[in-house]
């Protein structure tokens, strides 16, 4: 029997050797040598013991940081694309044409009575052929408003519906019109109110523009107009938030590029490596352009939507509102049976167009007398206080002292005050049995006109503040599709060129 010498621990003998079956040793061969664990494994790959493997490391990192500059700087210029497209170029458009159609459909209506209310008299106000052909002009610019209006819906269901919509009730309506204005003609009854067939077959007409056609047609611009606020908000925050990271993405790629520049210069014994001084160079300017295009996108942006398309929006609603209200005084004198209800729905659109305190403003005869004071109170030059509310409160307020919109809004209140006076008058007459002056006084005012010329221009004004700020953020946008990645692939191909050399020499 074979055995084994044993040593005492710590006497420096050699160690046991294994025993194998029936004694005999093992041989050390077949031994199974120990494998470091897996611990230690990561560990070797993560310390990056030899310099080249720490050197591509760093390289690595940097270029990881100029993909994720990249990253964000692209995601918040899309958003600004996108945002300047839907506003500017898709739904923005669409609500201007909606608007536009709001204002054609109720001026239409409105030279309707006008048509009918002037009878076989040609000679007052701008006369029956004057306003024939304003109500062909206005059909025509309905039918383009809707022809734009179902180009600019797309595919969507709902507005291709409502388009297709106010075309049927818009064919009824003209039947309808065309009727009483034919009956009208061949009966050639003096200026006033006509017979009661044409009667009748005037309400039939205006109580489907009010009820049925009106309503669809402000549908479309609601529907577009939430589109531009959903995008508009969404849009607007996602490109300040794409600015703030680009500014920290830019950040740490400068950071990756110093820590490179650094290791090289300690390890290498070289002050300056040119090709990563460029790279960090070229990352800071990068940097500082995207960061700047983007902040003055979010500025386009918000001036577009906010002091651009939301005015614009606002007036296009208060001149097709004022255009309907002018058209109740139409039709309080056309129809003697509804004139309480004309009148109760001058004084809402009025109250709507500019609010006065409910208090002491219960009727229309209350709005005649606290409406001079309240718009004396407006000062384009500054120092106003401004009680009223509505359309023209918000632009009253919005309106900067002493700039050419001050000036344009105390214009619009000046002519509507006018206009107001003036329908104060046609009431007074009617009222103490002068139907015929009330209908001259009417027919022949011109202080509607002064005051639609003044809201027309305040709108232009708007206007073109909203197709600049869509005009400039195009332009800014122009050629960042080439420039962004353009400049990273160059950055990275800087990191490439200062480390190759380095490398080069272990090799």
């Amino acid at each position: 029997m074979s055995t084994t010498v044993q040593h005492p621990v710590g006497q420096g003998g050699p160690l046991p050797t294994p025993a194998g079956p029936a004694g005999r040793p093992v041989p050390e061969a077949s031994v199974p040598a120990r494998r470091p664990g897996t611990l230690k494994r990561i560990r070797r790959r993560v310390h990056l013991r030899t310099v080249p493997a720490r050197v591509r490391a760093l390289a690595l990192a940097a270029v990881v940081t100029v993909g994720v500059l990249f990253g964000v700087a692209n995601w918040g210029v899309g958003n600004a694309r996108t945002g300047l497209d839907t506003i500017g170029h898709d739904a923005g458009p669409q609500v201007v044409a909606t608007g536009d159609l709001f204002f054609a459909l109720n001026d239409m209506d409105a030279q309707v009575a006008n048509v009918l209310l002037l009878g076989r008299d040609h000679g007052l106000g701008r006369g029956r052929d004057a306003s024939l052909r304003l109500y062909e002009q206005r059909r025509t610019e309905a039918n383009q408003a809707l022809l734009q209006a179902a180009q600019l819906a797309g595919d969507d269901p709902t507005e291709q519906r409502t388009v297709r919509a106010v075309l049927d009730g818009l064919g009824r309506y003209e039947r309808l019109a065309g009727q009483a204005m034919q009956l009208d003609q061949q009966q050639g009854h003096a200026a006033g109110p006509p017979s009661p067939p044409v009667q009748a077959l005037y309400r039939q007409a205006t109580d489907l523009m009010k009820l049925e056609l009106l309503p669809q047609a402000y549908n479309l611009t609601l529907e577009s107009g939430s589109i531009v606020r959903k995008t508009y908000e969404t849009r607007h925050s996602a490109v300040l938030a794409g600015r703030l990271w680009t500014l920290a993405a830019g950040a740490l790629v400068i950071v990756a590029l110093v820590a490179v520049q650094v290791y090289l210069a300690r390890r290498f014994r070289r002050l300056l490596n040119p090709a990563l001084a460029l790279a960090t160079l070229g990352t800071l300017a990068l940097v500082v352009a995207a960061a700047g295009l983007l902040g003055s996108l979010a500025g386009r942006l918000e001036t577009a939507k906010e002091d651009g398309f939301d005015s614009v929006l606002a007036l296009s609603r208060t001149r097709a509102i004022s255009n309907s209200a002018y058209a109740d005084e139409s039709r309080y004198l056309l129809d003697p049976v509804r004139a309480d209800t004309y009148e109760q729905v001058y004084f809402d659109k009025s109250q709507a167009i500019l609010y006065l305190d409910a208090e002491r403003t219960k009727s229309l005869g209350d709005y005649y007398v606290n409406l001079g004071p309240a718009v004396e109170q407006f000062k384009p030059e500054g120092g106003s206080e401004v009680t009223f509310l509505g359309f023209f409160g918000d632009q009253a307020r919005q309106a900067e002292p002493g700039s050419q919109e001050a000036r344009a809004v105390a214009e619009v209140l000046a002519g509507y005050r006018a206009f107001q006076q003036q329908d104060r008058d046609v009431r007074e007459q009617v009222a103490a049995g002068r139907r015929g002056q009330a209908l001259a006084r009417h027919l022949n005012a011109r202080e509607f006109e002064r005051y639609d010329a003044a809201l027309v221009k305040l709108a232009r004004q708007h206007r073109a503040t909203f197709d600049g700020a869509i005009k400039e953020g195009d332009q800014g946008l122009r050629g960042w599709n080439v420039i962004l990645p353009g400049a990273c692939v160059a950055i990275v191909i800087g990191i490439l060129v200062g480390v190759r050399p380095r490398l080069a020499e272990y090799r």
